[in-house]
């Protein structure tokens, strides 16, 4: 008898607690974002004419050289959302090292007089990151300029316009998001054709 009780109990508990943190509260909790942050709870997307582009959190590749190009991307189809995940590489990988070395040499021929930001040649943990460093931008503004036709300086001022700082002046590093820096620049200062 106590052996049937007690497997009530705990099926019930088992459907009721199931019911309040698989469904009431997911449910509750999306409600709360979509009313107080909609824009971050449905992916920060990028609509250009009534269509969407991108997304603000999700890198994109470029392989224009009128374009800035983002982090290296680490998922087994460049840059897909639905395959997130680091390369699982550790340090002393050779491959690793041969995909780093490999993506020296070709930033090198590029820009052979500055030394190379970290970020061009490596991917973020994720494989997706939308953002590099201020000095990975600055890095690509001679290649950019050329293509665009402006001067470098005039393109190094639109690349500060798109350099966000660090979160509450604290927190992680200034970056710049390049998808949103590459739409500014279609839309203000289109490739010469």
């Amino acid at each position: 008898m106590k052996l049937t009780r007690n497997l009530i109990i705990a099926t019930l508990m088992t459907i009721v607690t199931t019911i309040i943190l698989g469904l009431i509260y997911p449910l509750v909790v999306t409600g709360i974002a979509q009313v107080l942050f909609p824009d971050q709870a449905n992916g920060q997307l990028i609509e250009r004419d009534g269509t969407v582009i991108g997304s603000r959190l999700i890198g994109q590749g470029f392989s224009s050289p009128g374009y800035f190009r983002p982090r290296p991307s680490a998922t087994a189809t460049p840059y897909d959302a639905a395959n997130s995940g680091g390369s699982q590489l550790g340090p002393t990988n050779r491959k690793l090292i041969q995909a780093v070395l490999a993506n020296v040499e070709a930033a090198k021929k590029e820009n052979p007089d500055v030394p190379v930001p970290v970020d061009l040649v490596t991917a973020s943990a994720s494989g997706l990151d939308p953002h590099i460093t201020p000095d990975a931008a600055d890095f690509q503004v001679p290649r950019v300029a050329r293509e665009r036709g402006m001067s470098e300086d005039a393109l190094r001022h639109v690349v500060l316009a798109y350099t966000a700082g660090r979160q509450l002046g604290f927190l992680g590093e200034a970056r710049v998001n390049v998808l949103e820096l590459n739409l500014a620049l279609d839309r203000d200062r289109p490739m010469r054709k």
